[in-house]
C-alpha cells in the first residue's frame, strides 16, 4: 500500500484514488489525478513532458495543448498561479515540478472490521476538525498582528518621540516613553485588527488569497474607526475640545487591504521578498491614503500639536528636511509612506511567519 501525500491543506491518496482538502473531496478526472500522483511523487524533480505523454497518457497521440490544460486544472483546483507557483512550477520547454513541503504518512491507522469504517474515512477531517483548524488559523493571524503592529507602533513612536518631544531633561525622556507607548498600544489594536481580517480567510475553502485582501481591509477600516471615536471621545473628555483630523476608518482599510494583499503576494516566497512586499504595498496605501487627505500618526501627532500648542509635541522640525517651513503636506505624504512601509513590513513578516510557522506544526499527519 502507497503512502498518502500530505501537503498545505490538501491529502492526496493514490491507493484510493482521491484528493482531499481540508477533508472535502477534491473533484478530479482520473488522468488528471494520475498527473498530479506523477508530479506530488516526484517532491521538486522535474517531471519532463515527455514522462507525463509516456506515464499519464499511456503514449496516446495526443498533442502538448493537452498537457498543459491537464496543469491548467490541476492549478485551478489547488488554488495556484502560473505566475506565483506554490505548488506546480513550469521549467520552460521541459516540464513541470511540485514545489510544495510534501510528506507522507498511511491515510489511517488499522481499524477493526466492527468500526464500519475504512482507513480513508479515519484519516479525513471531521468539519469539527476543520473548524478547529480554522479557528487556529485565526486566532494565530490574530496574534501575529498584535506582535507585528506592536513593534511597528514602538519603532514609529520612539522615531517621533526623537524628533518631537521639546527638549528639557527628564520632562523629555518621559514625553518619550509616553509618545512610545501610546502609538505601540495603537500599533498592537490596529496589528490585531487586520489579522484577524487577514486571518478569517481560513474560513473560506477558496480564494483564499483574495479573501486576506478583503479580510484585511474590513479588519483595519473596523479598527480605525473604533480608534478614531475612541480618540476623539477621549480628547474631548479631557480637554474639551478634539482635533478634527485623526485617522480612521479611511485610513486603516487601505493599509489593511496592501498588507492583506502582502500576505498573499508573499506565499511561498523567501522572508526578505515578504517583508519587501508588506513595505513597498503597504508604504504605497500610506502615501495614497495621505494625497486622498487622510493621515496616519504623523499626520494626527501633527493635527494634535497644531489643537493644543502648550503641548511639548512638535512636528515642525520635520518639515525643514524636506523643504517646508513645518509639517505641510509634503512632510505628511513622505511620513505616510515610511509609516506605512515600517507597518506593512512588520506586519507581513509577523502574518507569513505564522502562517509558516502553522503549516510546519500541522505537515505531518496524526496517524
Amino acid at each position: 500500500m502507497a503512502d498518502a501525500y500530505y501537503f498545505d491543506r490538501f491529502m492526496l491518496d493514490p491507493d484510493n484514488r482521491r484528493l482531499t482538502e481540508d477533508g472535502r473531496t477534491v473533484e478530479l478526472s482520473g488522468r488528471y489525478l494520475d498527473a498530479l500522483v506523477l508530479l506530488v511523487g516526484e517532491e521538486g524533480r522535474l517531471v519532463t513532458k515527455g514522462r507525463f505523454l509516456e506515464e499519464v497518457w499511456k503514449g496516446a497521440p495526443v498533442t502538448e495543448e493537452a498537457l498543459t490544460q491537464c496543469v491548467r486544472s490541476l492549478r485551478k483546483v489547488l488554488g495556484d498561479e502560473a505566475a506565483r507557483p506554490r505548488f506546480i512550477e513550469t521549467a520552460p520547454r521541459h516540464g513541470y515540478r511540485f514545489v510544495a513541503a510534501v510528506s507522507r504518512g498511511h491515510p489511517a491507522a488499522s481499524v477493526g472490521p466492527e468500526t464500519g469504517l475504512s482507513r480513508l474515512e479515519v484519516a479525513i477531517p471531521t468539519a469539527e476538525e476543520t473548524r478547529r483548524r480554522a479557528v487556529e488559523r485565526f486566532a494565530g493571524q490574530g496574534r501575529a498582528g498584535l506582535i507585528g503592529g506592536g513593534a511597528a507602533g514602538l519603532a514609529g513612536g520612539l522615531a517621533y518621540g526623537f524628533v518631537g518631544v521639546a527638549d528639557g531633561a527628564g520632562a523629555a525622556a518621559s514625553g518619550l516613553l509616553v509618545l512610545a507607548a501610546l502609538t505601540a498600544a495603537v500599533g498592537m489594536i490596529g496589528g490585531a485588527g487586520v489579522g484577524l481580517g487577514v486571518g478569517a480567510a481560513a474560513f473560506t475553502s477558496r480564494w483564499r488569497g483574495s479573501w486576506s485582501v478583503v479580510g484585511g481591509a474590513c479588519g483595519g477600516m473596523a479598527v480605525g474607526a473604533v480608534v478614531r471615536l475612541a480618540g476623539l471621545d477621549a480628547f474631548a473628555l479631557l480637554f474639551g475640545s478634539a482635533p478634527g483630523a485623526m485617522t480612521g476608518g479611511g485610513e486603516g482599510m487601505l493599509l489593511g487591504a496592501a498588507i492583506g494583499a502582502g500576505v498573499w503576494v508573499a506565499q511561498a516566497r523567501r522572508r526578505r521578498v515578504a517583508v519587501l512586499a508588506g513595505a513597498v504595498l503597504t508604504g504605497s496605501a500610506g502615501v495614497i491614503s495621505a494625497l486622498l487627505g487622510g493621515r496616519l500618526m504623523g499626520g494626527s501627532l501633527a493635527a494634535l500639536a497644531a489643537q493644543f500648542p502648550g503641548a511639548r509635541l512638535r512636528m515642525d522640525h520635520l518639515g525643514p528636511l524636506f523643504g517646508e517651513t513645518g509639517f505641510g503636506p509634503t512632510s505628511q505624504v513622505v511620513t505616510a509612506g515610511l509609516e506605512g512601509a515600517l507597518f506593512g513590513a512588520a506586519m507581513v513578516l509577523a502574518l507569513t511567519l505564522e502562517r509558516r510557522r502553522y503549516a510546519e506544526s500541522a505537515a505531518g499527519p496524526t496517524i
